[in-house]
């Protein structure tokens, strides 16, 4: 059996048990390695997408429509595989830029980027 928690905190797993059985349950054998591509093209989109939310919060004025659109389409991919709390946090980004909150929204930008940063190692650990 996997670990998907990567510590022994009492908080949630950073990976969903059962969405990692879904997947796993596509591909019993692993023989068309659907897990390692799914991650993989998770791991792609982040590398497509932090350097457009970098360069939208470098400029004074931060470009939200980029914003927005970085944690509205890693709100979608990290429930995919399970990183329901990573989820949570960018569907909460999204609503704060679409109905203007902007108060505490680098905080929730730099946590965002915490958490990914530990999903990555929770993904890699499956692989």
């Amino acid at each position: 059996m996997h670990n998907l928690n990567m510590t022994a905190s009492p908080h949630p797993a950073l990976l969903d048990p059962e969405a990692i059985r879904r997947l796993r349950e596509l591909d019993p054998t692993g023989g068309n390695k659907l897990l390692e591509r799914v991650v993989n093209a998770f791991s792609s989109s982040l590398e497509r997408l932090l350097p457009d939310l970098a360069r939208a919060r470098e400029s004074a004025e931060p470009d939200l429509a980029v914003v927005r659109h970085v944690s509205h389409t890693l709100k979608s991919s990290s429930a995919s595989l399970g990183a329901m709390a990573l989820s949570a946090r960018c569907a909460d980004i999204e609503a704060r830029v679409r109905e203007g909150r902007m108060e505490g929204l680098a905080t929730q930008l730099d946590a965002m980027l915490q958490d990914i940063q530990q999903v990555r190692v929770a993904l890699a650990a499956l692989l």
